[in-house]
């Protein structure tokens, strides 16, 4: 245990004095750093460390998995089977989910539209299909209300908008004016929702209609048909908000921008790319495009 703490600091202590402090000889030491057996010992020790700091670095917001592809592409061989082993030996679990209310006011006079993308969710090319859905996120002050458009091709959250209310002018409207800023879109383009009223009501129903978007919704009280939107609140609630419970209103906007723009846009691993980051694929296409 002696030779293993130090072996453990010596980058941060001179070996001379940890062994003159913790009373053991240095060349004691040396010859348990050059046996084989111990060898194994320092490699799983140096993996442990490693994972603990990936772990950590990503905000515990990473099981065994992402964290096997993470520490494989910066250089680290080692299977997902020891990753989760070594993760149970350190006590380190990702986040877990809780449930979370719907928010869907479904009960309206607008136009409901038919269920046109059809789970349709793998899309090969951007700018063709994008869903979208509002969620609550409580803070300090009472509760704020997040809208996300999510294009389909990638998964990456291409347009977003908090507020304080439920407005159509501050949650479904400011939302895909930002999408429309962040990816060009043609005529066809799919917008897929749930039956809400911010969804359904004219003044939204016109503006995309505006652009000849197809509208398209979700089946009454079917979250299926909107998975990809319900599964980013779900990683949403579990990886950030639920750690970081009666915040200020403030606070909270400065985490979600945090987590959308830098973490999920950036630097989060995805499933559904084969847990590569949004950029990563999308350079992957782009240099398949251009060879």
């Amino acid at each position: 245990m002696i030779y293993m703490f130090i072996f453990d600091h010596e980058h941060e202590f001179p070996i001379g004095i940890m062994c003159k402090v913790l009373e053991v000889s240095r060349s004691g030491y040396y010859h348990w750093k050059r046996s084989p057996v111990n060898k194994r010992q320092q490699a799983k020790a140096n993996l442990k460390r490693v994972i603990t700091e990936v772990y950590l670095e990503f905000k515990q917001r990473y099981g065994s998995p992402r964290l096997t592809i993470e520490l494989n592409a910066r250089g680290y061989k080692i299977s997902k089977p020891t990753v989760a082993k070594y993760m149970k030996e350190l006590g380190l679990r990702s986040k877990v989910a809780r449930r979370y209310r719907i928010t869907t006011d479904s009960e309206h006079n607008y136009l409901v539209v038919d269920n046109i993308l059809d789970r349709q969710f793998k899309q090969t090319e951007p700018g063709k299909a994008w869903v979208s859905d509002i969620t609550y996120i409580a803070v300090k002050e009472g509760f704020i209300y997040l809208t996300t458009i999510i294009d389909l091709y990638d998964r990456k959250v291409i347009g977003w908008s908090l507020s304080k209310d439920m407005s159509t002018e501050n949650t479904t409207l400011a939302a895909f004016k930002m999408a429309k800023k962040n990816r060009a879109f043609e005529e066809g383009l799919i917008f897929h929702s749930d039956q809400g009223v911010q969804y359904a009501n004219y003044k939204f129903a016109n503006y995309l209609k505006s652009f000849k978007v197809v509208r398209s919704m979700s089946r009454k009280a079917n979250c299926w048909d909107n998975a990809v939107a319900e599964s980013f609140f779900k990683s949403l609630k579990v990886e950030m908000v639920y750690g970081n419970l009666q915040l200020s209103t403030k606070k909270m906007e400065s985490k979600v921008f945090e987590y959308i723009e830098m973490w999920y846009n950036k630097r989060r691993r995805h499933s559904y790319l084969n847990y590569q980051t949004i950029n990563e694929f999308n350079q992957i296409i782009n240099s398949n495009k251009a060879a």
